[in-house]
């Protein structure tokens, strides 16, 4: 029982936000390139896995008290008492170290890339996160920052639309996540995240609208300069539609949660992924 939940606090479910990484070559024609096929690849997506890991736990560590009360998260390992505050803090620094150590032997370009993580998330987690609009924006940072390393460790250069659709897109997913969180916590929702005492159910609609629009606007440029990907337009139309229909129904809106639990929304991200394979490497 121990052993999962060792591995359970690892957050693997969270892992699939680190395959952004792959996201510059996989656009750009590569992903089967020597490098992102090569060990290379793999380790540059482990070392992430391990340092984000490492950080979700620190996270749960700093937000234990309140983690207490809430009535998802007092069911994760840590508060659940599966697992010492003691043994978290070892896994965390085993994974922290095993990341960076793996990068330094095998994808050196991607330390920078690790440490910028490291600080936004340690800064966010003890100070920021609890700013509203800040909040949002240091969780589109820890996305842009993968983004960047996929770029910088495979050696392709970011489009500006891509990078900006990323950004929006991790505003939106963001502020439907707050929503959520808003609705799922009702009158108790600032004891549990105090950035929450800074927004209401008005304002974070309205902010999903408003990075939805974007987010299909700088989409829509990205695809035009890259003609083939023009008819993946639509299935990011429902995609976001479907994200917003599932926040405002009263849902989860966590991203990974999201995908897996909804099922028309893991279907277009996968027939996504395979309109963008098929205009792109066929």
């Amino acid at each position: 029982m121990i052993n999962f939940a060792c591995f359970a606090i690892l957050r693997p479910k969270q892992w699939t936000k680190n395959l952004i990484i792959f996201f510059p070559p996989f656009l750009n024609g590569a992903l089967f390139s020597s490098a992102c096929i090569s060990v290379y690849g793999m380790v540059s997506l482990f070392s992430f896995c391990c340092v984000s890991s490492a950080l979700y736990i620190f996270n749960d560590l700093s937000d234990l008290e309140r983690d207490l009360l809430h009535p998802v998260k007092r069911l994760r390992p840590l508060t659940s008492g599966a697992i010492s505050k003691r043994m978290a803090a070892s896994i965390a620094i085993l994974s922290g170290l095993l990341g960076f150590v793996l990068a330094f032997l095998a994808v050196r370009p991607l330390i920078p890339y690790l440490l910028l993580y490291c600080a936004v998330t340690i800064v966010y987690t003890k100070w920021l996160k609890n700013i509203p609009v800040v909040d949002l924006f240091c969780i589109s940072c820890g996305f842009l920052i993968r983004l960047q390393a996929g770029g910088a460790i495979f050696k392709i250069d970011i489009s500006e639309w891509l990078f900006l659709s990323v950004f929006f897109l991790s505003l939106f997913l963001s502020s439907g996540k707050r929503l959520s969180e808003l609705g799922l916590l009702g009158s108790d929702a600032a004891g549990h995240r105090t950035s929450l005492y800074g927004y209401s159910g008005g304002t974070l609609d309205a902010l999903l609208q408003i990075t939805a629009a974007t987010v299909l606007v700088t989409y829509t440029m990205y695809t035009l300069a890259h003609p083939q990907l023009v008819y993946t337009v639509p299935l990011c139309t429902f995609g976001l539609f479907r994200y917003i229909l599932r926040v405002k129904g009263g849902n989860s809106g966590d991203p990974t949660e999201s995908l897996f639990k909804d099922l028309p929304l893991l279907c277009v991200s996968i027939l996504w992924v395979l309109l963008v394979a098929w205009s792109i490497y066929l």
